[in-house]
């Protein structure tokens, strides 16, 4: 993982995290343990899953970076589906507030988006490779 890509990542998982603290309180007080619990289980669902993609995105940039788009794509399509079955799955679960997770997902999930944005605008990345060779031209 570059230095960028740990950077963006802390810029992002440290508010959510925050974010995720305070939605935890928020349910303890409003649902009891079982609201707690579930804020809990999104905020880390949020956190793994995003977490994973940077990860991948970051390992797909060092292979090949016409790879990353499809590496983004990808991973985005398996937290979807992996989101959708935990939804069907859990759907009629009594072990934790299912509104207090899904709350707690959307909360953690803007408040990741907006960070990594936010990192990604304060990162000085090249847009291009000044070291590119340029097919037809001789040096």
């Amino acid at each position: 993982m570059q230095a960028n890509d740990v950077r963006v990542l802390k810029s992002a998982a440290i508010p959510t995290l925050a974010a995720g603290v305070v939605a935890v309180v928020v349910a303890l007080v409003l649902a009891g343990g079982k609201g707690a619990l579930g804020a809990t289980l999104g905020t880390l669902l949020v956190g793994v899953f995003f977490s994973i993609s940077v990860v991948v995105v970051s390992y797909a940039a060092r292979v090949s970076p016409q790879i990353m788009a499809m590496a983004a794509m990808g991973s985005y399509l398996v937290k979807v589906i992996v989101i959708m079955v935990m939804l069907v799955t859990f759907s009629d679960s009594t072990a934790w507030n299912t509104k207090a997770f899904a709350w707690s997902v959307v909360v953690c999930t803007i408040i990741w988006t907006a960070f990594e944005v936010r990192a990604f605008m304060k990162t000085k990345m090249l847009y291009v490779d000044p070291e590119a060779k340029v097919p037809g031209k001789s040096d």
